[in-house]
């Protein structure tokens, strides 16, 4: 809901006539904008820290089963050595690898990392989700184990000569 910042101004202070609604919706605002630091967020409201994962236990995160984590936003300028030197602080660091294009040679934005224990990934995981490297929020996630490719189907459109069947509609130009 987009408010114009007149009528922002207007319920904040109070000074117009409002119906039930809008006074709901003027102490929300208040609430929200004019709060000071030292009142307690009201039991509706979560607290930042679950929002942002700061120290707060959050239910819907999948449990560790391997001691490798999935990290995801790297920024396009981190390589293998930065992402292990962000990461060594927390334990053994078995492998970092940032995982680049086969072509261009340049990162995709996410890459793995793996400990000796689930401990110490799991900690790495609560100390590094969340976090700033190279300038990026990168976000710390278990790894999921690889799947294999299913095998290629037979070509069933191709004659015994090798050529193949165009199925385009149209003007092929």
């Amino acid at each position: 809901m987009a408010l114009s910042s007149s009528l922002l101004h207007r319920l904040l202070r109070g000074s117009t006539p409002v119906s039930s609604s809008s006074a709901a919706a003027s102490s929300i605002l208040r609430a929200t904008f004019c709060s000071s630091s030292s009142s307690a967020p009201s039991p509706t409201e979560s607290p930042l820290s679950s929002v942002f994962g700061d120290g707060a236990e959050v239910s819907n995160v999948p449990p560790l089963t391997a001691p490798k984590l999935f990290i995801s936003g790297l920024s396009r300028l981190t390589t293998d050595e930065k992402l292990k030197n962000a990461f060594a602080p927390f334990g053994q660091l078995l492998e970092a690898k940032v995982i680049t294009d086969r072509i261009s040679g340049r990162s995709k934005g996410f890459g793995f990392v793996r400990y000796a224990t689930l401990e110490e990934a799991e900690n790495a995981r609560q100390e590094m989700n969340a976090k700033f490297l190279d300038g990026w929020v990168i976000f710390v996630d278990p790894a999921k184990p690889r799947q294999q490719k299913p095998a290629p189907r037979p070509d069933t459109d191709s004659s015994h000569t090798g050529f193949t069947t165009n199925k385009t509609v149209g003007w092929c130009g």
